[in-house]
Parts: structure tokens; C-alpha cells; sequence
């Protein structure tokens, strides 16, 4: 049921000069640069910052500052399952802070925050476009709605029986 976004464990500093060397080491390309090494990696590992600003001589600052103004970056690795938890208008309204607090007991995560044992990756989303079905969420690629803080935990005991971990 994961998706599996981690192709590389530990940065190479072979592979993250390769990425960079195929963009020209240009400033311009520093967006397309982070999006291939968070592909490679599932992440941008600090490493990879580092070695960016080094080789286009742009500053860590503003690599850094660049990475975490777009949300498509990630500059920790992601838990086996990503929890998207919908906060639209339709799920506020039939209670999506419940739904996340269900998801706090159940996994030890609040949104933003990836479980201990990197397992869930909660994050808060402005929509996922499925109203009708308020409150919701999407698990890896699976949208689950009309949710209960019980059938949420049971969604996430589920997934975690599939993982091979469950009760």
C-alpha cells in the first residue's frame, strides 16, 4: 500500500555533482537541481544543500530559503506511508481537527511531523477536492472520506497490518 519514495538512503556526493553538473551548475536551474535530488533521495538531505550552493555559488541561505518556500520540498525524509489530512472549508466544518488528533493517538504524529518509528508522514492540505465526502483524507495514493475519529484509527491500524506491523 506505500509508496516508496526513497531510492537512495545516504547522499553521494558523486551523484548530487552529477545532478548538478547536467543543469550547467546554473543559478537559474536550482529549482529543477532540488526537485531531482529530492527524486533521487525522497528528501533534500543537508548535504545536498551544502553542495548545491557550493558548486553554483549561490549561499546556503538562499538554497535553503528556496527549498522550504515551495511545500513540493521536503528537507526530511518522508515515513513509509504519507497522510494527507484535508482542512478545506466542507472538512474543517465536519471536523477535521478531530480527525487529526485521531491520527495523533494513533500514530504519534501531528501534521507536519513523521512518526518515531517512520512509519506516517502526517501533513495538513488545503483541499483535497472530494467535499461530498468531508471530513477526508488521503493515505499514500487512497483518499478515505466520511471519516469518524474511530474509522481513522481503524484506516491506520489497517495500514499498518499491511505493513506487517499490526495488532
Amino acid at each position: 500500500m506505500a509508496t516508496e519514495v526513497q531510492i537512495r538512503k545516504t547522499p553521494s556526493l558523486v551523484v548530487i555533482d552529477d545532478i548538478i553538473h547536467k543543469h550547467n551548475s546554473e543559478r537559474g536551474a536550482v529549482i529543477p537541481i532540488l526537485q531531482e535530488i529530492q527524486n533521487m533521495y525522497g528528501y533534500i538531505p543537508p548535504a545536498a544543500i551544502d553542495r548545491v550552493a557550493k558548486i553554483t555559488g549561490i549561499t546556503n541561505g538562499e538554497i535553503y530559503g528556496t527549498a522550504t518556500f515551495y511545500n513540493m520540498f521536503r528537507l526530511e525524509p518522508l515515513g513509509k506511508n504519507l497522510v494527507k489530512v484535508c482542512h478545506g472549508t466542507a472538512c474543517h466544518l465536519a471536523g477535521a481537527e478531530r480527525i487529526a488528533e485521531a491520527i495523533f493517538i494513533e500514530v504519534r504524529a501531528r501534521e507536519g511531523e513523521t512518526s518515531a518509528d517512520r512509519k506516517f508522514t502526517v501533513e495538513q492540505v488545503a483541499c483535497l477536492g472530494c467535499c461530498s465526502s468531508a471530513p477526508a483524507l488521503m493515505l499514500n495514493e487512497e483518499v478515505v472520506g466520511r471519516l469518524t475519529p474511530e474509522s481513522v484509527r481503524k484506516v491506520l491500524r489497517k495500514c499498518k497490518c499491511d505493513d506487517g506491523d499490526g495488532e
